[in-house]
C-alpha cells in the first residue's frame, strides 16, 4: 500500500487498513498515523463545501479530526519523540489572523508543519520554519518509509532527504 494512493484516494476502509498497518510499526506508526490524518484533514478541509443539517459543515468537521489528530500527534511525540529522533513544538505565527499558532515537526526528511487556532500541548520550538511547504510530500515519504518497516536515519536533518539504514 502506498502513502500516496491512500493520501489520494477517499475509501474508508483503504484509509483505516493504512492507519492499522502503520500502528504496527509502533511509536514510528503511530507518529506517522497522526502526521498522516491530520494532513490529509487539512487538505480536505480546505476543498469541503457543503455540510450536514444540525451536524455541521464538512469543512469544520475536517478541521475538528485536524485537531484531534494533531492533539494525538503531541502525545505520541512527547511519549516518543526524543528516542525517535523527532523534535517538534509551538511556536506563534505573527503573520496568521484567525490560525496563529503553529505546530512543527522536524521529520528526518525534513519539518512539517500545521498552523492551528489554539497552542496544543507541547513544548515551545526552538527553530524556525524552513519556508520549504512542503509538508503533504515530507509526511507521504516518512509513511512509505515506516510502512515500508526501514529504520530511518535521524542523524542527517541537514539534507532534506529520507534516509533509510
Amino acid at each position: 500500500m502506498k502513502a500516496l494512493e491512500v493520501y489520494n484516494g477517499s475509501e474508508g476502509a483503504t484509509t483505516r487498513a493504512f492507519y492499522a498497518a502503520l500502528e504496527k510499526y509502533g511509536a514510528a506508526g503511530i507518529v506517522a498515523v497522526n502526521l498522516f490524518r491530520a494532513q490529509k484533514c487539512s487538505t480536505r478541509a480546505k476543498k469541503y463545501r457543503g455540510g450536514v443539517r444540525g451536524v455541521g459543515s464538512y469543512r469544520g468537521m475536517a478541521y475538528d479530526r485536524k485537531a484531534w489528530s494533531m492533539g494525538n500527534l503531541c502525545a505520541a511525540l512527547a511519549e516518543h519523540g526524543e528516542a525517535l529522533g523527532i523534535a517538534y513544538g509551538w511556536k506563534r505565527d505573527p503573520l496568521a489572523l484567525t490560525n496563529p499558532w503553529v505546530l512543527y515537526v522536524d521529520l528526518p526528511n525534513g519539518q512539517v508543519s500545521f498552523h492551528s487556532p489554539t497552542r496544543g500541548e507541547g513544548p515551545d520550538y526552538a527553530g524556525e520554519w524552513d519556508a520549504m511547504r512542503a509538508s503533504e510530500e515530507r509526511i507521504i515519504a516518512f509513511c512509505d518509509g515506516v510502512m515500508h518497516g526501514f529504520r530511518v536515519d535521524v542523524t542527517n536533518h541537514s539534507t532534506g532527504e529520507l534516509k533509510f539504514l
